[in-house]
């Protein structure tokens, strides 16, 4: 299946780049002729704000309840950086409830987790995030019943489920994978050295595979219709994505510039085509490590102290795990 996988994607990088004056063509025809049927979306590369999100929650053994939060960064190029202070902070309580300071391009679910007592109620938890002047976001947490998450729910919110291809069972029986950081979880390291970082990663091997609209092409088709059936807008109400494991480090709080290598998979839905995204059309899953054992390094270009999330996502699922680095 991989192999026919990767002939598809060859064939079709090929009619990329052979159907590249078309293609703007047909970019411009889109674009510039719009009817009142179809409106024109706009396309921000940065300059635009992020809008925190209230993903829902769940139940604890132990009586409390665990409340989830992701955000929308409404640019596709831009990351931005709010410190925890005024412009990014929690209430009532504590300020700082382990939020992102780093915010990645666009939809990113489920991002960090916020422990709430049994007794909390009816009471709201608000994450407020100012990250345009004069601008203020808010998303607010609460118990009611309409907000409850199963694991069913964030795998179809986040493309997982689609139209039957995937093994109900599986779906069903997933459990997220675990992460094993190798090594402290504080460190220190020189501007411009490279730092290794390992983890261990196991999963039951659910979901089974589902790769990205295979069943739309036929043996007989041309490049020309096989890259056109890859930039049809998506069928489905909710986001598609590859079913397969794949682990990718990021960064979550600093503010300098990080170089990863080898290239870490997205864990934000770009849902471009030919990114290294599993919400990207021909996006494939790397070949697992032996051992579940991942091997990155990670530079700093500027001192300053970093907080990186490595995430492992099995398709439907994630497993985090993070390390700070102090940079000097």
């Amino acid at each position: 299946m991989q192999s026919k996988v990767r002939n598809y994607c060859k064939k079709v990088c090929d009619a990329r780049h052979q159907l590249f004056p078309v293609l703007s063509l047909m970019l411009l025809v889109s674009f510039g002729f719009s009817t009142a049927k179809a409106q024109f979306v706009p396309y921000y590369e940065d300059g635009q704000g992020t809008a925190p999100v209230y993903e829902g929650w769940y139940h604890n053994d132990d009586g409390s309840f665990t409340m989830l939060f992701g955000y929308m960064n409404e640019n596709w190029e831009e990351e931005l950086n709010v410190p925890i202070g005024s412009d990014n902070s929690f209430s009532p309580g504590p300020a700082d409830r382990g939020q992102p300071t780093h915010f990645l391009p666009r939809r990113n679910r489920y991002v960090f987790t916020v422990n709430i007592p049994a007794d909390f109620g009816s009471k709201e938890l608000v994450w407020t995030l100012i990250t345009r002047e004069g601008v203020t976001q808010q998303a607010y947490g609460t118990l009611r019943k309409d907000y409850t998450l199963e694991p069913i729910t964030m795998m179809s919110e986040g493309g997982t489920v689609g139209g039957g291809s995937n093994n109900a069972e599986d779906v069903q029986t997933n459990e997220p994978p675990t992460v094993t950081l190798h090594g402290d979880k504080m460190r220190t390291a020189r501007v411009g050295e490279p730092v290794e970082l390992v983890v261990t990663v196991e999963d039951d091997g659910k979901p089974n595979p589902r790769y990205y609209r295979l069943g739309a092409f036929s043996d007989d088709d041309t490049p020309e219709e096989r890259f056109a059936k890859a930039m049809r807008p998506p069928i489905r109400g909710t986001v598609d994505r590859v079913v397969g494991m794949f682990f990718g480090w990021f960064l979550y709080r600093g503010e300098g510039e990080v170089a990863f290598s080898p290239p870490q998979g997205k864990s934000w839905e770009d849902t471009r085509a030919f990114q290294n995204s599993p919400w990207s059309p021909y996006w494939q899953p790397p070949e697992l490590p032996e051992n579940g054992r991942w091997v990155s390094t990670v530079t700093f270009d500027q001192p300053g102290t970093y907080i990186l999330r490595g995430r492992a996502d099995d398709g439907g699922l994630v497993g985090d795990a993070d390390v700070t680095i102090e940079v000097r």
